[in-house]
């Protein structure tokens, strides 16, 4: 009924990240600014004016984000919570290789889910494939990618949108495999050198993959499936690595040792491990 919205209707079905580059191919010819919002998630009534508005404090501004609000996730601990935290409250706008460093160097995570950001259409149409097809945290890395073209970041300090997290979606599924150790490996990798000096690259990068094969430590000592060890096994392969088994049993081997000496603390990682094998078996 309102003449500026178009309802276009697919003859081809296609998997998520294909039918966002669709949905975004698609953006008006004349629009500014763009945003996706995920078929389960909510934006909140602001949500469009107040982006918009910090979008326009600056001329360079690329990337807007907010804080969200996240429905429980049983892995993240079962509780609701508000995401897309660590910016001071006066801080509004900053440079994107800022903002870059910091993510990937501080673990500050000020974006993620397409329909908590916002970018500007001119960057969109210039992509092609907004969203990398090859890559698990394809997300982060359109972010990354529009961010590393120098222009700034701005941050909304209010909650404007709402990821939904039901059983049975993609999120739910990875986030039982320790997604996160793999994709921070991935950002390091494919970033990294183009933020960094080497020497601050390879130390950034190093601390990541200890947590990464820690996390696969784990996976051999609490028997996980096939499914986490393909998932992991894709995620480095689309950055061109791969699991090193010498590596993996040098953590294995410490963790053991580690627990020999600390039986209280293996027994407690065992029992945790146990308890969510029992609740993914639920």
């Amino acid at each position: 009924r309102d003449e500026r919205i178009r309802l276009i209707r697919a003859d081809v079905f296609l998997p998520q990240v294909e039918n966002y580059n669709r949905a975004l191919r698609l953006i008006a010819d004349d629009s500014v600014f763009c945003k996706i919002l995920q078929a389960d998630d909510l934006m909140f009534p602001e949500c469009l004016s107040k982006m918009v508005a910090a979008a326009q404090r600056e001329d360079n501004v690329v990337l807007v984000s907010s804080y969200t609000f996240h429905e429980p996730l049983p892995a993240y601990g079962g509780r609701a919570y508000v995401g897309n935290g660590g910016l001071p409250y006066d801080c509004h706008i900053l440079p994107g290789k800022e903002v870059l460093r910091r993510y990937l160097r501080d673990h500050l995570s000020v974006f993620g889910s397409p329909t908590c950001v916002m970018f500007r259409s001119i960057d969109v149409r210039a992509a092609g494939d907004f969203y990398r097809l090859d890559s698990p945290v394809e997300d982060i890395e359109a972010c990354f990618d529009v961010l590393l073209e120098g222009g700034d970041f701005a941050f909304v300090h209010q909650v404007l949108t709402f990821n939904r997290r039901q059983e049975g979606s993609l999120w739910w599924e990875i986030s039982d495999w320790d997604a996160d150790a793999v994709n921070k490996v991935i950002l390091n990798h494919r970033y990294g050198p183009l933020l960094f000096d080497p020497n601050e690259a390879a130390e950034v990068m190093g601390r990541e993959r200890a947590v990464h094969y820690e996390c696969l430590a784990d996976g051999v000592l609490f028997l996980r499936g096939r499914e986490f060890w393909r998932f992991h096994s894709r995620g480095l392969a689309s950055v061109g690595l791969r699991i090193e088994k010498g590596r993996m049993v040098r953590h294995l081997a410490l963790m053991i040792l580690k627990g020999v000496l600390c039986p209280k603390a293996l027994l407690g990682r065992l029992w945790r491990g146990l308890e969510a094998r029992m609740h993914r078996n639920a």
